[in-house]
């Protein structure tokens, strides 16, 4: 990793024992650091996957397998095995337009739709004639002596003419059906003919059978289209015609040729506390479906991984649930739940994945999202190469100092640092200072941070600059490259409404909360840091009068964390009635309390410096709520264990071991556990005495 990028956040704290260390590198690439996630029953998540999925195929009938697997796919239905009615049109003789050339082998299942309603074959012929009379004159613009009714006949039951409803109306997208009294009435539905203006016949027939069947979690995406204008006006016909019933949003994804493709997709509103009868199932949610997997992922932040999934299955990135945020350049193994979604239908954007390094695994279905947090901790497996003493250091060889420093580790523990990857990699600017300008409100400077280029000359340090040196948006969202997901989120905001206040805020908006929250937390991450270090530097590993400790004293299950806060007293002190490990400081926020001795001074005279002593920890132009929370200064890592090998061993194992020592191509595989919030790169540090 690069030293100089990471020097500014960690390389000024303090240690916490004084033994040697060693040097090595780590990262060298993504398989040298594997991150695996420990779930709440301390299970690795890795344990089922492959196993539930291969099950769930299994299971799925050969329908789903062939949907799947179609080229032209315009509806995607997210409900496994129990759609009512087939999606899908074609030209047959009861359907004399013939609108869908393409499918004719689905003519069978729209046929059955109409000869399985109860309607006698001269009413059918009736209906034919009628249907084809009405398209006749949309094409001829001549209306001829074509009725614009037709009656069905008196239907007493209720269900029957549910059944006619939904027969006509799917085999003929085109026509709307009506009650009057126990009448079913047929006439054209001017709201089609509306919408053929804008996109083909096709695509509106499938859009209104879309509407008509009302699959829960199904959606409907248009062909690509790249006229902005265009969008714009579907967009509006969509929303001002079916708004209450539908949402609609815009979804971009390069084709084959590197040219960047836009569709709309639509998908239905969710109905909070509507009364309408829904399908109950045992232990589901009876509004939403839930869909839990494990996520593997390469060279990728969590939150754009996110991003991409929720572009290829059409929901908003806010729609998935996980319990951390794992490393970009790492292979990572986390649990998700993504709402909304079935199993069938997230695995059909199996090989979209794979384009961007991600696969998953352990597909099944569960009854509610994941909370942030829910972890027991992490497993690391990590080859630390390049291994030697310091430059400094020629007192012992190096194998004396590797188990001298697992030694010091396994009993004295590290200072629970956040580790560098909680502020970014950028070298210029950093996340924190993001972070800092938000909490002061600086709208437009926290804008113009974001956009800071580094030294290099690629293209998102390109775009970055052009930004700045012109303030076109515009111009600088056509040289961003896609996969800056965030960027282009703000750019596109600034080229709408202007960059000045109003319109930096509306910039911060259009990026997820959690994309947005990520900035300021790293701000409060790197006080917390500093802070400890400064505890450290102050009282070292003893419980000092002030501390705060975490006590489960008197705690019920209506006592708040804070009301667990305890501030150690000089007698407490001096009957050293607490350990080290109790020891916690606050993160930043409105809802916490300081220690009462030289740290608090700290954090007030920090604060202060920073200009945010009046600050509440609210933005409520972006959103952002930061109540505080509280964290632990000493952890220790579980089942350490590590071994030593040669990186490019070429010679016997007996040469092998007679130079162990003065080779410089020895590596390090070590394996360890850490609870929740802790950072592997931070436990290296304390074992080996260098900054990544």
């Amino acid at each position: 990793m690069d030293k100089e990028r990471s020097s500014t956040i960690l390389d000024s704290l303090s240690y916490l024992s004084d033994h040697a260390g060693f040097y090595g590198t780590i990262k060298n690439s993504s398989a040298d650091f594997v991150v695996t996630e420990i779930n709440v029953n301390g299970q690795l998540v890795t344990n089922d996957c492959g196993n539930r999925t291969e099950e769930f195929i299994k299971t799925n009938n050969d329908g789903d397998h062939h949907n799947r697997n179609q080229k032209q796919k315009i509806i995607s239905k997210d409900v496994c095995d129990t759609s009512v009615i087939d999606n899908s049109t074609s030209g047959t003789e009861s359907d004399p337009n013939n609108y869908l050339d393409n499918t004719v082998n689905e003519s069978e299942t729209q046929s059955d739709n109409l000869h399985n309603c109860p309607l006698n074959l001269d009413i059918q012929e009736s209906l034919n004639h009628f249907a084809s009379c009405i398209k006749t004159t949309w094409k001829t613009q001549v209306d001829g002596d074509c009725a614009q009714e037709l009656s069905l006949g008196l239907f007493p039951d209720k269900n029957k003419r549910a059944t006619i409803h939904s027969a006509v109306r799917q085999t003929f997208p085109f026509l709307m059906t009506v009650t009057k009294c126990t009448e079913v009435l047929i006439k054209p539905n001017p709201e089609y003919r509306e919408l053929c203006q804008l996109t083909s016949e096709e695509e509106a027939d499938e859009f209104f059978k879309f509407l008509d069947a009302k699959t829960e979690n199904s959606r409907f995406t248009f062909q690509p289209d790249d006229r902005k204008e265009h969008r714009t006006a579907v967009h509006h016909f969509i929303n001002k015609k079916f708004g209450k019933l539908v949402e609609t949003k815009s979804f971009s994804e390069k084709n084959t040729d590197g040219f960047q493709n836009v569709s709309i997709t639509v998908r239905f509103r969710e109905k909070l506390g509507s009364s309408r009868k829904r399908h109950r199932t045992e232990g589901t949610d009876p509004h939403n479906v839930y869909t839990a997997f494990t996520l593997q992922k390469e060279n990728i932040e969590t939150l754009d991984a996110i991003s991409y999934m929720s572009s290829g299955l059409g929901v908003l990135p806010s729609d998935f649930s996980y319990a951390g945020i794992k490393d970009k350049k790492a292979t990572t193994y986390q649990a998700m739940v993504v709402k909304k979604v079935t199993p069938t239908r997230l695995l059909q954007i199996e090989s979209f994945l794979a384009k961007k390094g991600m696969k998953i695994y352990n597909v099944h279905s569960v009854n509610q999202p994941l909370r942030l947090g829910h972890l027991a901790g992490n497993h690391f497996s990590i080859i630390v190469r390049d291994v030697k003493n310091h430059s400094k250091d020629s007192s012992a060889n190096v194998k004396e100092r590797i188990s001298e420093a697992i030694d010091s580790i396994k009993t004295k523990g590290f200072i629970n640092y956040y580790g560098p990857q909680r502020f970014g990699q950028r070298l210029n600017c950093q996340s924190h200072d993001i972070g800092l300008a938000l909490l002061k409100e600086e709208m437009e400077t926290s804008v113009k941070l974001l956009f800071s280029p580094d030294t290099t000359e690629d293209p998102v340090n390109i775009a970055k600059q052009y930004f700045l040196k012109t303030e076109d948006a515009k111009g600088a969202l056509a040289l961003m490259p896609d996969c800056k997901i965030r960027e282009r989120m703000l750019l596109r905001a600034l080229n709408r409404y202007g960059m000045n206040r109003d319109g930096c805020i509306r910039g911060w908006l259009s990026i997820p909360h959690s994309m947005r929250i990520f900035y300021v937390h790293a701000y409060c991450s790197k006080i917390w840091n500093e802070a400890t270090s400064y505890r450290f530097l102050c009282y070292g590993a003893k419980v000092v009068e002030g501390d705060l400790v975490l006590s489960d004293h008197n705690a019920d299950e209506k006592s708040s964390l804070t009301d667990r806060v305890h501030v150690v007293t000089a007698a407490e002190e001096s009957a050293n009635t607490y350990s080290i490990q109790q020891v916690v400081l606050p993160m930043l926020g409105h809802s916490i309390r300081y220690p009462t001795n030289k740290v608090g001074q700290w954090y007030e005279e920090t604060l202060a410096t920073a200009g945010l002593q009046t600050c509440k920890f609210r933005v409520g132009a972006l959103q952002l709520n930061l109540p505080g929370c509280y964290r632990h200064i000493l952890k220790f890592p579980r089942n350490l264990s590590y071994e030593l090998t040669l990186e490019n061993p070429t010679k016997s194992e007996e040469r092998i071991n007679a130079e162990f020592v003065s080779t410089s191509t020895q590596c390090m595989r070590v394996t360890f556990e850490l609870d929740l919030s802790c950072y592997a790169t931070v436990c290296l540090r304390e074992m080996m005495k260098c900054n990544f």
